[in-house]
């Protein structure tokens, strides 16, 4: 047996799934592995820090989320833990208290809302630190315009009543920006909790060149970006159409996920 193979075994995170699991939970569980790993991809996780949770399937009040101890290029459907909403894990120490509150109280005030994501990319902190925010510079940030929510920096986020605060900050929408921390989406599904997550990172990311090149901004109208918000998100679907591609470039590289 390998080394791997060895701490596999004996540490219980990488096999959290009950001989019960339904069809419709182990699906969901495949697709936020696979979300995870896609993150991973795309060079936007922190070590062992950040979270992608799942509701799941069939039974209210439940979520999946990883062990604290895995990378999001760790994760497996196997190794994702069912916790409480609001009593959060079995076993708190599995769970970071600060990830807990940032996802379950969206979870808890949105019914409409089955995933949500945060990361620490670079340039998402360095754009949340700004006091301008998202700046309406190009079609990919327009998608944002007006329809992010804004929720400033207390410190760590282990305190309980941050999950209630930033249930308010995100209001009705999919995206917002921690002030001085990073970024957050959530979506009625995984895959387009990870399409709105690949949007406004671009959008940062393309925003901190504008910027470092010193060129002044073109600002569209005011009617140009509400139009476009609005066409952006009345295309939103729950199962986007990227979402096949994304599977089929991660089942390129590793299929490993779905074990």
């Amino acid at each position: 047996m390998s080394t791997l193979a060895q701490d596999r075994s004996s540490f219980d995170p990488w096999h959290n799934v009950s001989p019960s699991c339904s069809d419709a939970e182990w699906r969901a569980r495949v697709d936020l592995a696979a979300g995870h790993r896609i993150v991973g991809h795309f060079g936007w996780s922190n070590l062992v820090y950040n979270h992608f949770l799942a509701r799941v399937p069939g039974e209210p009040g439940k979520c999946l989320v990883k062990p604290n101890d895995l990378t999001f290029e760790e994760v497996t459907a196997s190794s994702l833990v069912k916790i409480d909403l609001e009593k959060g894990a079995e076993d708190p120490a599995s769970i970071q208290a600060s990830g807990f509150n940032i996802h379950t109280g969206v979870l808890l005030a949105r019914q409409d809302v089955n995933a949500t994501l945060h990361v620490h990319t670079e340039a998402g902190m360095a754009v949340a630190a700004q006091q301008g925010g998202l700046l309406p510079l190009t079609q990919t940030a327009l998608r944002f315009y007006k329809h992010l929510g804004v929720h400033s920096f207390d410190g760590v986020a282990t305190d309980e009543e941050e999950r209630y605060r930033v249930a308010q900050d995100l209001g009705p929408y999919k995206a917002m920006l921690l002030l001085n921390h990073g970024l957050f989406t959530c979506g009625r599904s995984i895959s387009e909790a990870i399409v709105v997550m690949k949007f406004l990172v671009t959008a940062c990311e393309v925003q901190l060149r504008i910027q470092a090149s010193g060129a002044s901004f073109i600002i569209p109208s005011e009617e140009v970006c509400m139009a476009t918000a609005r066409h952006f998100n009345a295309a939103d679907r729950d199962r986007p159409a990227e979402w096949p591609a994304l599977l089929r470039m991660l089942d390129r590289i590793d299929t490993s996920y779905q074990d």
